[in-house]
This record gives structure tokens, C-alpha cells and sequence, in this order.
């Protein structure tokens, strides 16, 4: 190689080197993660090195794990329901008051009836869960009232102070919202990305709306599948089957918080602050992570 020839390729491999940004450093994010059983209702208990995680298709390294349990098992668990709600919703407010009840100490419980695209605390969060259990109330039945669950959905988390480390919500309603434009729903979209903003778990009851709107087929399938959505995206469930009664729904959300962890990874960020797909997978025999489709990550710049 002539020397005219090795100082061609110096020069090119420095605007090479100097051409590179240096890669932004990983954040640490935290994420809220549920540990189901694949079959029976034996639920494994993990360690940090069960945790897989994955942005996008690259494994990302999980730092910490915390079992929310003991002294980390505090939890601010807001009932949310549609004040447009059929009258059948009545008969469950039995076993939603014992599922309230049976909480344990450390749970919070704030209970808000939906109505025209808000919402209206009837108990503000409190440990005395008899006595938020007492402020349960038959809807309104009203179609009258009936607004964008979703929109009511977002105003929840928007007055919602973030202190708390955990907090879900338990929504209770048909899922219909005429102010929805079919198929797409930007007030669904909207309430998901804040709730994944805020790491907020929304977990999904269905039941029929009051009047004609509640009984249209068509509608109610589009509903129940929006439902779905919600549940699936945050991280919740969704039980949208109309049921003769919540108690088994009830019972498997207790069973669900009762098996949470705080997981801890680096996330590589974007050049913006915003949500990045996140998953979460465990070798463990038997065991099935569950937590939001996206997570929010701070920007680099």
C-alpha cells in the first residue's frame, strides 16, 4: 500500500469515528408486572433472574425486582362505575361490596360513578373498606347520562395524583360510547396511552348498558371488543362475557394483585420523551408475565 493510499484510509475511518453520535445510556423504567399460572391457580413465585425483558426484539437487562407484597403492597385501587349502566348491574353490588371488604389493609379504595364523559367520587381512597363498601349505589340507568366511558376514563387519571407505586383501576360498564366514531375511537386511544403514561392497570367488567343502546348487537360487540383493549394494552384483563354474577371475575382480580411485581429495567430511550414497546417473558415452568403493551420512557435529549 503506497502512502498516498494509507492516508486516504486514515481520513476516511476519522470521519468515521467522528461522524458517530455516541449511543444514548439506557433509563431505568419501572414497570408493574403480574405473574399468572399457565394452568391450575398454583402461582409461581419469581426471582430477578426469571424476568426476561425485551424492547422491541433487543433483551434488555431487568436490575430489580420487588414483590409487591409486605411492606411494598401498597395500592390505590379505584371502582369505577357507569351511571348508565343497566339496572342488572343492581344485583351485583353484593359481591362488589365482599370484594371491596375483603381487601387487605394495605389497599386504598376510591369508588366514582361515570357520567356525560366524567366522573363523580362517591368515596374518596380510604382503608375503611366497609366503609367505602357502604357507598356503592344502584347506577342512574339513565341512557340520558351516558357520555364516552373513556373520556370519563382519562378525567379519572388526569385528576389522579401520581404518589402511589400502584394504581389500578376496576371499570365497570357496557362500553358504549356514542360519541365514538366507528371503528376507530380516538378518546379509547387517548385513555390507554394515559394510563400506560402513568402506569396506570385497568382491569374490565362488562355489563349492559341502560335502554336500547345496551341491547344492539352490533354495538355491544364493538364495545366489548374496545373492553378488551383496555385490559390487554395496560397490562389489566378484560371480562366482557355478561356474567350472572361478578364474584368469579371478582375473585381472579384479588388472585391477579396478590401476585405483582415492581420490575426495574433499562430501556434504550428515543430522542423524545414517549411510550416504547416493553415485554416481559419468564423461562419459569408455568408461569406467564403480564404487564402493558408500551411503557413510558424519558427522551435522551
Amino acid at each position: 500500500m503506497n502512502k498516498w493510499a494509507l492516508i486516504a484510509g486514515l481520513a476516511a475511518g476519522a470521519m468515521l469515528l467522528f461522524s458517530e453520535e455516541p449511543s444514548a445510556p439506557k433509563v431505568p423504567v419501572q414497570v408493574i408486572v403480574t405473574v399468572e399460572a399457565r394452568h391450575g391457580r398454583d402461582v409461581p413465585s419469581l426471582n430477578r433472574d426469571d424476568f426476561l425483558a425485551y424492547q422491541r426484539r433487543e433483551r434488555i437487562p431487568v436490575t430489580d425486582v420487588v414483590p409487591l407484597q409486605g411492606d411494598h403492597a401498597a395500592l390505590e385501587l379505584f371502582v369505577l362505575l357507569d351511571d348508565a349502566s343497566g339496572l342488572s348491574l343492581g344485583s351485583q353490588l353484593g359481591d362488589l361490596r365482599e370484594f371491596i371488604k375483603a381487601q387487605p389493609a394495605t389497599t386504598a379504595i376510591g369508588i366514582g360513578y361515570m357520567r356525560n364523559g366524567t366522573f363523580e367520587i362517591e368515596q374518596n381512597f380510604t382503608a375503611d373498606h366497609s366503609h367505602a363498601a357502604q357507598n356503592l349505589r344502584i347506577p342512574l340507568s339513565a341512557s340520558g347520562v351516558m357520555g364516552s366511558p373513556y373520556l370519563s376514563l382519562s378525567d379519572l387519571i388526569q385528576r389522579w395524583p401520581g404518589n402511589a407505586t400502584r394504581r389500578e383501576v376496576l371499570l365497570v360498564t357496557s362500553g358504549i360510547d356514542p360519541l365514538g366514531i366507528w371503528p376507530a375511537n380516538p378518546y379509547l386511544d387517548s385513555a390507554i396511552e394515559q394510563a400506560q403514561r402513568e402506569g396506570i392497570i385497568v382491569y374490565v367488567i362488562y355489563t349492559p348498558g341502560a335502554g336500547h343502546a345496551g341491547h344492539s348487537f352490533w354495538r355491544m360487540n364493538w364495545a366489548q371488543n374496545r373492553l378488551a383493549q383496555i385490559g390487554e394494552e395496560t397490562g389489566g384483563e378484560a371480562y366482557i362475557d355478561a356474567p350472572v354474577s361478578f364474584k368469579p371475575y371478582l375473585a381472579e382480580i384479588a388472585e391477579r394483585l396478590g401476585h405483582q411485581y415492581l420490575v426495574t429495567v433499562l430501556v434504550k430511550p428515543g430522542n423524545k420523551a414517549g411510550l416504547q414497546d416493553v415485554r416481559f417473558a419468564t423461562e419459569v415452568q408455568n408461569a406467564e408475565l403480564v404487564s402493558a403493551t408500551r411503557v413510558y420512557v424519558p427522551g435522551s435529549h
